[in-house]
């Protein structure tokens, strides 16, 4: 017989999956720090650090009951590291397509603001949540991304938009920035070379491709 984690308390006396994802995943910073993990596993301070206003006692406790839901795992890296990491399930991992539907659902609402802050993270599900099919049906390229020690390797493949953390390389377009400078430029008009003149951006690469790159992703229209 397979053994249930214990849940505590429930919130919901309700056999419907969304309370049950709700008991999982609904205390408050549970679900961005799944976010947070969802491309590769991050070391406490990481994590600590992505999520602005996260105190070190609540992320040690959501981290335990996500563990104890099965939602991540934690393991110590082999030597030289040797440091304790955390990283999502398989099942874990399972989580990003509902991540991407309720962040593009929210999105939609005048109270969304694209000015708030975004974690490195954030941006690039941001990316592979607002691709638009449509305008980058023929782009076939490799993008890199360097946001301080946080660095990621997209692919932009006919309408879809893959990311796995790495150091970028063999890229045809390497962007350096933070992700809220790249934010201002793709969601809030800001001119590329404006950005680049401030000296919060640096391009490598094809130009072509950076000068389009904003027009990929598209917000969509808010609703009430």
């Amino acid at each position: 017989m397979t053994s249930k984690p214990a849940l505590g308390k429930r919130w919901y006396d309700d056999a419907c999956g969304t309370a049950l994802a709700l008991e999982l995943v609904g205390e408050r910073w549970s679900l961005l720090i799944v976010r947070e993990l969802m491309y590769g596993a991050r070391r406490f301070g990481e994590l600590k650090a992505s999520l602005g206003g996260i105190s070190a006692n609540i992320l040690t406790q959501r981290l335990d009951g996500l563990e104890a839901a099965g939602v991540l795992v934690r393991r110590r890296l082999a030597p030289p590291a040797s440091v304790q990491v955390y990283e999502l399930t398989a099942w874990g991992y399972d989580a990003e397509t509902a991540i991407m539907e309720l962040g593009r659902w929210a999105a939609k609402s005048v109270l969304h603001d694209p000015t708030l802050p975004l974690s490195a993270v954030s941006i690039m599900m941001s990316f592979r949540t607002m691709i638009s099919a449509e305008r980058s049906a023929d782009v076939d390229a490799r993008v890199g991304f360097r946001f301080g020690e946080d660095r990621f390797v997209a692919h932009l493949d006919h309408g879809r938009f893959s990311v796995r953390r790495g150091e970028p390389e063999d890229v045809a377009l390497l962007v350096e920035t933070d992700p809220m400078t790249l934010a201002s430029v793709v969601y809030g008009g800001r001119p590329l070379a404006d950005a680049e003149a401030a000296g919060a951006l640096a391009i490598t690469g094809d130009r072509t491709l950076a000068e389009r790159f904003p027009s990929f992703f598209v917000l969509p229209p808010k609703m009430g």
